[in-house]
């Protein structure tokens, strides 16, 4: 189950990394570079944070593989995918934040480390690769946007902390869960509370 919720991850988020890097013109190695690190940013910071060696990643040859080959589709055949970029991009997108925060979680798990690194693990797998990609294209990061994003890595996290999932079934049925979720925040507009701050102004500070 890990196995697959790699490919998965790694297979949607190369995409959508790829697509956003052609919306911003970008050429072969530029798509290759974003798409790259969509996949595999995310990964990179959970190792660090929870003590894995980053060289672990250069063990994941053939998930380089099955991006690359995910990418150059994209690249050379456009059509297929791009024309449909704004009707299921997001859907890319949170299939790769599904699957990336419930094998972030798995991992964490299985190194036995608490429910908060374990929260941490989910957030920043789920979340990291798409925030590094919207940085380098000059966008404003999608979980920082006004529809819940990280929260739901974040559930998926503290579902599999408290060992509520230990099925390969029960998985499925979370990684389903965030999906919908996140489509369904991004539809309906679901929105965490939010203070909006006006700075005082110095006119204003002389007249009181």
């Amino acid at each position: 189950m890990w196995d697959i919720l790699t490919i998965i991850g790694t297979i949607a988020f190369a995409l959508s990394g790829a697509l956003v890097a052609m919306e911003e013109d970008y050429d072969l190695m530029g798509v290759y570079i974003l798409g790259l690190v969509t996949a595999f940013g995310g990964g990179a910071v959970r190792n660090l944070l929870i003590g894995i060696p980053i060289s672990a990643l250069w063990e994941q040859g053939s998930l380089f593989i099955i991006a690359i080959v995910v990418m150059s589709i994209a690249f050379v055949f456009p059509s297929l995918l791009v024309n449909h970029w704004v009707k299921f991009g997001l859907l890319f997108d949170a299939i790769g934040l599904a699957a990336f925060a419930i094998q972030g979680a798995l991992y964490a798990t299985e190194m036995g480390h608490p429910l908060s690194a374990v929260i941490v693990a989910a957030a920043l797998t789920g979340t990291g690769g798409g925030m590094i990609r919207d940085v380098l294209a000059g966008r404003k990061p999608l979980f920082l946007q006004k529809e819940i994003y990280i929260v739901w890595a974040m559930i998926a996290g503290v579902i599999i902390g408290l060992n509520l999932i230990t099925s390969s079934i029960g998985l499925i049925v979370l990684f389903l869960a965030v999906i919908v979720l996140r489509m369904m925040s991004v539809y309906y507009k679901w929105q965490l509370p939010r203070r909006h701050l006006i700075p005082i102004t110095s006119n204003q500070d002389m007249n009181r």
